[in-house]
C-alpha cells in the first residue's frame, strides 16, 4: 500500500446507507420494509448488468425508477409513496462513521474519488445533502462510458484520469462482485464487509477485509 495515488470508493452501500430510504418510511409501509428495500436494491443492481449485456443503456436514475416499480408491486405497497421513496433516495444517508473517515483522510492528502454507477447529478446531490462537498478530487460517473460495472471500461476511468497504474488505486466496495470487478481489472479492492457476508468465487480475494471505513485508516 506504500506507493498508493488515490483511494476510490464505490458510492451506493459502501458510503451512502441504500436501505435509508424505504427505513426513513417503516411507519406506512410497515415490518416488510427491510425485505422491501433488500428486493429494490437486488433488482436495480439486475437491471444494471441486463441492461449492459443487452447494450440497452439507461441512467442509473431511470433503473432506479424501473426497479421501484417492480418492487413496490411485489410488496403490495401503495403506489402513491413513489415518488416519496424516489426523493428519498436523492439524500441518502451515509454510514455513521464515513464524514469522519473522509475528512481524515483528506488530511492526509490522499488523492480521494467516487466510483459509481450513478449520475453525476445524482452523486453531486448526495454529497451536497450530506455536507461531505470539497472533500472529493473526482466524482466518476459510468455515464462517462455509458456501460454498467463491472465493465473494466468503468474502472479504467479513473486510471487515465490520473494516469496512474491499476495498482496505485484502492479500491473500497461493499459490494463483492465490485470489489471482484476492480480487483481483477487490477487494483487494490478492499471489502467493506458490513455485515458479515461470505464472498463471491469470482477470480479475485481481496487482500483486506474490513467492517466499517474505521478500519481503513489502519491498511492506509
Amino acid at each position: 500500500m506504500k506507493n498508493i495515488k488515490a483511494i476510490i470508493f464505490d458510492a451506493y452501500g459502501t458510503l451512502f446507507d441504500v436501505n435509508s430510504a424505504a427505513e426513513k418510511c417503516k411507519d406506512k409501509i410497515g415490518n416488510k420494509w427491510e425485505g422491501f428495500a433488500n428486493y429494490w436494491r437486488t433488482t436495480q443492481l439486475e437491471y444494471t448488468w441486463l441492461r449492459s449485456l443487452m447494450k440497452r443503456h439507461r441512467d442509473f436514475w431511470q433503473v432506479t425508477e424501473d426497479s421501484l416499480d417492480k418492487s413496490m408491486k411485489a410488496f403490495d405497497i401503495n403506489l402513491s409513496m413513489k415518488n416519496e421513496l424516489l426523493n428519498l433516495y436523492k439524500v441518502l444517508s451515509p454510514f455513521n462513521e464515513v464524514p469522519e473517515v473522509l475528512k481524515t483522510l483528506k488530511e492526509k492528502n490522499y488523492k480521494l474519488g467516487i466510483l459509481s454507477n450513478g449520475t453525476p447529478a445524482l452523486l453531486n446531490e448526495l454529497i451536497e445533502s450530506n455536507n461531505l462537498n470539497n472533500i472529493f478530487d473526482d466524482v466518476f460517473s459510468i455515464e462517462e462510458v455509458g456501460i454498467y460495472k463491472p465493465s473494466s471500461k468503468v474502472y479504467d476511468i479513473p486510471i487515465k484520469k490520473y494516469n496512474i497504474q491499476k495498482d496505485q488505486v484502492v479500491f473500497l466496495s461493499a459490494n463483492t462482485w465490485d470489489v471482484s470487478g476492480g480487483g481483477n481489472y487490477g487494483y487494490n479492492s478492499i471489502w467493506v464487509n458490513r455485515n458479515n457476508n461470505i464472498f463471491d468465487s469470482l477470480d479475485y480475494k481481496p487482500s483486506h477485509e474490513i467492517k466499517n471505513l474505521k478500519q481503513l485508516l489502519d491498511v492506509v
